[in-house]
């Protein structure tokens, strides 16, 4: 994926299924993503959501920020999640990035709580994943905060995003189609709406085949078809990805013309 165009990697976001690792598991993955953003001297963003988790990065000089979820479930309210990302940055080694999902956490933040969040010292970015694109993206997105990066947090919503000024996106497709993505994001950067609009349309397609089922299922099946992986298996309470399922992203993956690495 590096080698393909991205930036940087993820350790331990959703799409990694972290609830289902042991803590061992937990240190092994990082250890190795560690290493290959090191040999390629990438960004290396580690899902940790509370205090200790954050602590347990320092000393790790590959990591570049850390990927912090508004507190889920409870809904405590938008000042409250103001309120704990401040502590969390306090006791944080490394900067963090937001990850904004109320249709998961439900927990909404409106566009002055998502600036003010900007201005946190040690904040740098959100991943946006608000499930479409809203009063509160586009208001955001007319004037982004200085220093801080709106990541699209959404496969289906990136090409969109990205026109509308998005830094770049953490996406589970990019999996699949890394160089794919790494074109999209230079085509929107460079105005380039002929390149970018009917490339958007594909990869929106692709994405709506890998989240028909829970995700990562879809993903790991595709990458176990194409011998990437030795398994397509999910840990429980996930179930691995049906044959209807894998063979529609399959069908659609064969539509995106592969982009030279």
């Amino acid at each position: 994926m590096l080698a393909a165009g991205a930036v940087g990697l993820v350790a331990l976001g959703t799409t990694a299924e972290p609830h289902a690792l042991s803590a061992v598991e937990q240190r092994m993955v990082v250890d190795a993503v560690a290493a290959a953003c090191r040999e390629h001297r990438a960004g290396l963003l580690v899902g940790a959501h509370t205090a200790p988790e954050l602590r347990a990065l320092a000393g790790r000089p590959e990591v570049t920020a850390a990927l912090c979820l508004v507190p889920p479930f409870l809904r405590p309210g938008e000042e409250a999640v103001l309120a704990h990302y401040a502590r969390l940055a306090e006791e944080s080694p490394v900067p963090l990035v937001a990850y904004h999902v109320p249709y998961r956490t439900g927990q909404q933040l409106g566009v002055s709580t998502l600036r003010r969040l900007a201005g946190l010292p040690g904040l740098v970015g959100v991943k946006h994943a608000v499930g479409g694109i809203d009063a509160d993206t586009i208001a955001l997105l007319a004037d982004p905060p200085s220093g801080f990066a709106v990541l699209c947090g959404e496969d289906a919503y990136a090409s969109p995003l990205l026109a509308l000024g998005a830094a770049g996106g953490i996406l589970a497709s990019a999996h699949l189609v890394t160089a794919d993505y790494a074109e999209l994001v230079s085509a929107w950067r460079s105005g380039d709406v002929a390149r970018a609009r009917p490339l958007g349309h594909r990869l929106a397609a692709l994405s709506a085949a890998l989240f028909a089922e829970p995700n990562p299922a879809v993903v790991k099946a595709v990458l176990h078809a194409q011998g990437r992986i030795p398994t397509p298996l999910v840990r429980p309470p996930l179930l691995p990805a049906t044959s209807t399922a894998t063979a529609r992203a399959l069908t659609c993956l064969a539509r995106v013309p592969a982009v030279p690495v």
